[in-house]
């Protein structure tokens, strides 16, 4: 397995409060962040503009997606461009269908001719995969991010869906697959390995990063430890 140092994918987080954003942003294995109107009301955030923008004044040097939450085309395009306007790093995160189940293809076409970047969130399949991919301008930034952990939350193997979509996306040069929604630090070398070009982790799994490469014999004795120490805490007898 090799090491943090050595994977070629880019790992942004995911995450909506500010004291998180600054620590893992000021970290060097973090290239970029996202967020979302789930994380922010679970935050507390109140003012979606405002946090936004004090969010891009703290990482004023790296990609950070923000997201739309009208439900209609055009309120959708109509917040985009809003949201672009805040920054020049900002990917608009556009979801893949609205809440009715109406592609919103259209929508990431018109933003990605005019040269505004964006990120289509949400995907799940790779018919939807094929059915963004289709209207991407092949010169403006984009990102496809597919949740591979929400799939894998089915039953489902997400393997052959993430590497379909790497392959579909290769004449995109400025097109990026993205690995959404991991459930374990396993993930992250998952994803390098098939060619994944970013993937996205909470503050839960990116504290994790420090136990790649520990020695698992002194793991188990660790764990070992842990086991003792608590049931003498906790007074147990037999």
């Amino acid at each position: 397995m090799p090491s943090i140092d050595q994977l070629r994918i880019k790992v942004f987080a995911d995450a909506a409060d500010l004291a998180s954003i600054r620590a893992w942003c000021q970290n060097p294995w973090i290239k970029g962040l996202t967020t979302n109107p789930t994380l922010m009301r679970k935050a507390g955030v109140l003012d979606y503009e405002a946090f936004c923008r004090t969010v891009l004044e703290e990482v004023p040097h790296m990609p950070v997606s923000i997201e739309v939450f009208a439900d209609d085309m055009e309120g959708m395009e109509h917040q985009g461009r809003k949201i672009a306007s805040w920054g020049v790093n900002v990917f608009v995160k556009v979801p893949v269908t609205n809440s009715k189940g109406e592609s919103t293809a259209s929508v990431v076409g018109r933003l990605t001719k005019d040269g505004i970047a964006v990120n289509v969130t949400a995907v799940m399949t790779f018919d939807q995969v094929e059915t963004i991919r289709a209207v991407l301008d092949p010169g403006t930034a984009a990102v496809v991010s597919v949740f591979a952990g929400r799939i894998a939350d089915t039953g489902v193997d997400p393997l052959p869906i993430m590497k379909a979509s790497v392959e579909a996306l290769r004449d995109l040069p400025l097109t990026e697959l993205l690995w959404a929604s991991p459930r374990e630090l396993l993930n992250l070398f998952q994803a390098d390995e098939i060619g994944t070009h970013i993937i996205t982790a909470t503050p839960d799994i990116l504290a994790k990063m420090t136990l790649v490469g520990k020695d698992l014999t002194g793991y188990s004795l660790e764990t070992v430890r842990m086991f003792y120490d608590d049931a003498v805490t906790a007074g147990y007898t037999l």
